[in-house]
């Protein structure tokens, strides 16, 4: 049996097979666009290691896969041109931020020396060594680590060492396996478990793990990292959305440390990969018939896309996505009614802010709208005392610095998400939409001092003390939502003719936050 599958772009094979990931370069490799080349250890490698550990064969055509990126590539794992790694999970259904992803693999004193001289960027080739040992200690060896950029490689990893017991090897075949080991792992990880059962996702799919050649966001003022969502993930506008961290990788604008710019500013740095990013944004809608969640990098000015995958949107997102594409004739009305759940419906219609009755009063927080609602309830700030008094049958907010794919119990039982930092589209805003969560990111330091309090968080972008007055909206307030309805009932589709009416909504609004 064969474990692994190089991605060249002349077949597409079966995402339940490579994962969702490895599945999207393969599908933008045979569209012509520019991906860093890739070979996936596949679902099936992780099943047979689930069910009797490390499978035989596994290395030899790891390193086979290793041979084949180098001469796609021109460089050497751990020679004077070093190609350095990404290692990403993929399951075959989107688990946004679920499982691990260690980024620049392979780094070491030596390779360190050959990125600087090649690059001319002695800084860039330091910070990308602290960047890959933060990601090894925490993900590899379960010791997070916050490695100060101004020391040395052999403070870090005597840091590391002290910290988890364990050395971080220098040999950059063995960080490979221990890296492709805790990727397998990480799919029976406690958060993982805990949105595949929010999310009724089965346990036996296990992830592939998405083998590519680095490219550096991190490299220059002409390099960076970005998401592009082809249209608005929170109104569904046919828009392009997306946001820019210039000299960064991708990781801080996903991990949400760092705020990052929008989309216009990369069009001002990086003009020419910006409009190439925005064409390849509508070849890849286009091709897949739905909103699509980009991941790039731009390196030295190119564009590098890195995944493209069906983007999670807000509730009223979705409705008026799947009405327009229906009218723009990229869907049907089946279809269309088909994308829309019976639940993002009922958030719709959920109660909102009674009109002006924020208007006099002044927002004791406020940030970036990552996904509209409004709901009250407490503030706690760990994810464990959210599901506790959640359990309990409190209405609690989760406040955090960040979100990270451990909070997702919290996240899941909270009526609301609050953050001090982050964008549009850090893990906290991914998740609260495709967990129909009201959302504010990037709310500063301040966010956390009110814990105990009971708030009312606006989607929107302000959270108010208080529990403030509410409306039950009608459905047809909503154009999108009233044309999708009459589209259900000719179609005698009964997940949505049995709508509650205003009254009963305000009920379930009341349960709601």
């Amino acid at each position: 049996m064969s474990w692994t599958l190089k991605l060249d772009g002349q077949v597409l094979p079966d995402r339940a097979l490579i994962g969702g990931k490895a599945w999207s370069i393969a599908r933008m490799l045979s569209l012509g666009l520019t991906v860093p080349p890739a070979f996936v250890v596949t679902t099936k490698a992780c099943t047979a290691y689930q069910d009797g550990g490390w499978p035989e064969g596994l290395d030899a055509e790891i390193a086979d896969g290793l041979a084949w990126l180098e001469a796609q590539t021109g460089r050497t794992f751990d020679g004077s041109t070093p190609l350095l790694l990404s290692v990403r999970s993929g399951a075959a259904i989107s688990m946004p931020g679920m499982m691990d992803t260690v980024l620049n693999l392979g780094i070491s004193d030596q390779t360190e020396a050959a990125l600087a001289a090649e690059s001319g960027e002695p800084g860039f080739a330091r910070d990308t060594h602290r960047r890959f040992l933060e990601l090894f200690a925490s993900i590899v060896l379960r010791a997070p680590a916050h490695l100060e950029a101004g020391a040395d490689p052999a403070t870090w990893r005597a840091q590391i060492e002290a910290a988890s017991g364990q050395n971080v090897p220098l040999d950059p075949r063995a960080q490979l396996k221990a890296a492709v080991r805790a990727v397998f792992d990480s799919w029976n990880s406690r958060r993982a478990r805990k949105y595949r059962q929010h999310n009724s996702i089965p346990d036996d799919l296990g992830t592939a793990v998405t083998i590519q050649a680095m490219v550096f966001g991190n490299l220059d003022e002409d390099s960076g990292t970005g998401v592009l969502f082809s249209r608005n993930p929170l109104s569904g506008e046919r828009v392009p959305f997306g946001e820019y961290l210039p000299k960064a990788q991708g990781e801080d604008v996903v991990s949400g440390k760092f705020t990052p710019l929008r989309l216009e500013a990369m069009h001002e740095r990086v003009r020419t990969a910006h409009d190439q990013l925005l064409a390849a944004s509508e070849t890849l809608e286009q091709d897949s018939r739905d909103m699509q969640d980009i991941e790039f990098t731009v390196q030295k000015g190119k564009l590098y896309l890195l995944q493209a995958r069906s983007a999670k949107r807000a509730p009223e997102a979705a409705v008026r996505c799947a009405v327009e594409m229906a009218e723009e004739g990229l869907i049907d009305c089946a279809e269309a009614l088909a994308r829309v759940s019976r639940e993002q419906t009922l958030e719709i219609l959920r109660p909102r802010l009674a009109v002006d009755s924020a208007d006099t009063l002044t927002a004791i927080a406020s940030g970036e709208g990552a996904c509209p609602g409004v709901a009250s309830g407490v503030v706690v700030t760990t994810p464990d005392e959210a599901e506790a008094r959640a359990r309990a049958g409190e209405a609690v907010v989760l406040a955090r610095e960040t979100t990270s794919p451990d909070d997702i119990h919290g996240m899941i039982a909270a009526k609301a998400i609050i953050t001090a930092q982050g964008g549009a589209t850090s893990h906290a805003a991914v998740v609260s939409r495709a967990l129909g969560r009201p959302c504010v990111v990037g709310c500063g330091g301040g966010v956390m001092a009110l814990a105990g309090q009971v708030v009312t968080v606006d989607g929107g972008g302000r959270v108010y003390a208080g529990t403030l007055p509410m409306i039950a909206p009608e459905a047809n307030d909503h154009p999108w939502l009233s044309k999708l309805l009459a589209w259900a009932e000719a179609a005698g589709d009964t997940r949505y003719i049995a709508v509650p009416e205003a009254q009963d909504l305000a009920v379930l609004g009341t349960n709601h936050g």
